[in-house]
């Protein structure tokens, strides 16, 4: 009998010994599960110099610092088709957050938003999905930043001719034209900005063609909003050796000598913040909003062509931007009101 219950005891003893043993195994493996972040890009594709490249830099350091803790990736999309795939691919991978690079993703991310209202999402550039629950929506004021370069471009063109090249005429993307054009005029009203849209924000052959014409006219500084496009720009500009101005990161690099600033937008801050919210369960839905008061846009650190009465100059706008004594036109009303009609692109 004492082994029979000595017996019994003992395979008791195992039993709620495997079952603990299971219950912990299971607990270690959820919380040893890294919370992973995917962005797709638009057709730029994560090389492009500016904001997709922007973007995942900042989810790069996200998952540096949070090192086995936060799985960051991405996925390239070539056309417009893979926009939804790669969302899809994501899901499929069970992802926690998904961001979507540019306005052009913005279907794409609605519709998979309400498809997965478990799966938080994230879209740089458009706030049409803002009334969704589950995807936040990061928006620059990039007509600031395009104020500053534009204000710089008007002082240091020669000829009285500068520049701008288009990725493509969206109401999102003339917001950097209504800024440039206004920024150029407020420095010097006897100058033209010649302007064209590439209708491409990945055809850096199309960007230079574009910048060459421009040059061939006269102009001296030309800056560009085109993504992967004003890459070509910004080779033409070094092979005249005129001026050129980059976009959303510091383009400088491309040509030290040639490249006089850009209009930076700090995506990879917005893209960092917002991972870093999601995974810390701070996520906030709508719209965010980074300018020029909150650091989310200016003109690149990278300052070495640009004479000390230029940066005074941009340095005194800044403070009076964010005062709110001058209100730059982001709107094609605002900006004719103000101006006239003489942006082309809208």
């Amino acid at each position: 009998m004492r082994k029979k219950l000595f017996a019994l005891a003992l395979c008791a003893v195992m039993v709620f010994g495997l079952m603990a043993c299971g219950s912990s195994d299971s607990t270690s493996t959820s919380s040893d599960e890294p919370y992973k972040i995917g962005m797709v890009t638009d057709t730029g594709g994560v090389n492009d110099g500016s904001f997709n490249q922007s973007s995942w830099e900042g989810l790069s350091q996200l998952g540096e610092d949070y090192e086995g803790l936060i799985e960051v990736n991405y996925l390239e999309s070539a056309t417009d088709s893979d926009y939804s795939a790669n969302i899809e691919t994501f899901l499929d991978e069970d992802y926690d957050l998904i961001i979507g690079v540019g306005y052009m993703l913005a279907d794409a991310i609605g519709e998979a938003a309400d498809a997965n209202p478990d799966v938080l999402f994230a879209i740089i550039d458009d706030s049409t999905n803002a009334d969704k629950e589950n995807v936040a929506c990061l928006m620059f004021e990039q007509s600031q930043a395009s104020y500053l370069v534009g204000y710089v471009a008007g002082l240091m063109t020669e000829s009285n001719v500068v520049g701008f090249v288009l990725g493509m005429s969206t109401t999102t993307m003339n917001e950097f034209g209504y800024g440039y054009v206004a920024g150029v005029l407020d420095a010097n009203p006897d100058a033209t900005v010649l302007q064209a849209n590439a209708n491409s924000f990945g055809d850096s052959a199309t960007g230079k063609s574009l910048a060459n014409a421009q040059i061939t006219n006269g102009a001296d500084v030309i800056f560009h909003a085109a993504g992967g496009t004003g890459l070509g720009v910004i080779e033409a500009c070094k092979e005249a050796n005129i001026y050129a101005i980059g976009v959303d990161s510091d383009q400088s690099s491309y040509a030290p000598d040639n490249v006089i600033t850009s209009a930076m937008k700090r995506v990879d801050t917005a893209s960092y913040e917002i991972g870093l919210d999601a995974y810390e369960g701070n996520f906030t839905a709508g719209v965010h909003t980074y300018d020029l008061s909150s650091e989310g846009v200016d003109i690149a650190p990278t300052t070495d062509l640009l004479p000390d009465d230029v940066l005074t100059a941009v340095e005194e706008l800044k403070e009076q931007i964010i005062a709110g004594d001058i209100v730059v036109p982001k709107t094609q009303e605002d900006f004719e009101a103000a101006y006239g009609d003489v942006y082309e692109l809208d």
